[in-house]
């Protein structure tokens, strides 16, 4: 196990940022400073060697003027809040609109555009790296001082793991999640409609023509959204209208609440040309599956171009719009309620 860190790069307003690369079990990792993103992660394979099965940049510039969230870390609220705005103990919170008329992953200046700082660690079990920020009151319409955390880290099992933490001194909606785009084929290998998938959900939530949930969960039985049983990602993706593919977040089965260990199965992917398989683990209520329908001649990686579904997103997180939702799990925390979830990938093949 060990960690290696260097310079990525400079920003245009004078900013260093670093790369941190995590090597533990047979999987490589490297994150940036620069929103606390996961730029690449490297995994064996049974016929085609170790690939980078992460979409993304090859610089540090790619990353600064990205337009869909490659491998980032968003907030303060990851997903939607429609109409970009809500109401909490009386006051209304006005919000950027950078989807439409609603907010996307925490605004225009969100998380994923912010410089981390980091420090790196290990334990007996893997190496890993704490990244930390600061939002002031107000900061994209939010209200409340937060402090944020996450820590991504590599275990010698071939797990990726990710704790998210947030402090805030005013009640204000809180929801982290990392938006890191999979291609178990690896990056730049076409699209990932014959992968295979599972997710352990038997409801999810249905969304209007702007992904906005329309109202209570719904069974996902006699539906295309129905994946309780290994499936192709393709087999009904043109059956999602009003969405142009998944864009829709899973109510994962199980109880939430309770400790950082308490995790459930959310979601299983297998590529079978490598044989990779990824099974995803959560404490959140809910997972974001979204097979990257907006992606349009995106110049990738080592020369490759994303098109569409070129990657999936399995985003662990609180169900979109939950601030004006009040039947969904509470997503407010403050003084006297700290923020703190928990997600796995393990990785197998």
């Amino acid at each position: 196990m060990k960690i290696n860190k260097k310079p990525f790069g400079t920003l245009s307003n004078g900013k260093k940022i670093e790369l941190y690369t995590l090597s533990a079990g047979e999987l490589t990792l490297s994150v940036s400073t620069l929103g606390a993103t996961l730029t690449s992660l490297s995994a064996p394979s049974k016929k085609n060697g170790v690939e980078d099965i992460l979409l993304g940049y090859s610089t540090l510039g790619g990353y600064a003027a990205d337009p869909v969230f490659f491998g980032a870390t968003v907030g303060r609220f990851a997903n939607r809040i429609g109409g970009a705005r809500f109401t909490i103990n009386g006051k209304t919170c006005a919000l950027f609109k950078n989807d439409g008329e609603n907010s996307l992953h925490g605004g225009l200046k969100n998380f994923g555009r912010q410089v981390w700082s980091a420090e790196q660690y290990q334990d007996k079990d893997g190496v890993y790296v704490r990244f930390e920020l600061k939002s002031p009151d107000n900061d994209e319409g939010f209200p409340g001082n937060l402090k944020a955390a996450v820590s991504y880290g590599l275990t010698k099992s071939n797990e990726l793991t990710a704790i998210y933490e947030a402090t805030v001194d005013a009640p204000c909606p809180v929801n982290l999640t990392n938006h890191a785009y999979f291609n178990l084929a690896g990056e730049g290998r076409g699209d990932v409609l014959s992968h295979e998938a599972i997710i352990h959900a038997s409801e999810y939530l249905p969304v209007d023509e702007h992904g906005i949930p329309a109202g209570e969960p719904a069974k996902v039985d006699m539906t295309p959204f129905d994946f309780r049983l290994w499936k192709p990602i393709g087999m009904d993706i043109d059956k999602t209208a009003p969405a142009a593919g998944y864009d829709h977040c899973y109510v994962v089965d199980g109880a939430i609440g309770g400790a950082l260990d308490k995790l459930r199965p959310a979601a299983e992917v297998f590529e079978r040309s490598s044989g990779r398989i990824m099974r995803v683990f959560t404490t959140q209520p809910g997972v974001q599956f979204y097979t990257g329908n907006y992606l349009r001649g995106i110049a990738g990686k080592t020369g490759s171009v994303y098109n569409k579904h070129a990657g999936f997103c399995l985003e662990t997180q609180h169900f979109p719009d939950s601030p004006n939702k009040p039947q969904f799990p509470s997503c407010i925390y403050g003084p006297d309620r700290s923020y703190a979830e928990k997600a796995v990938f393990k990785f197998d093949w």
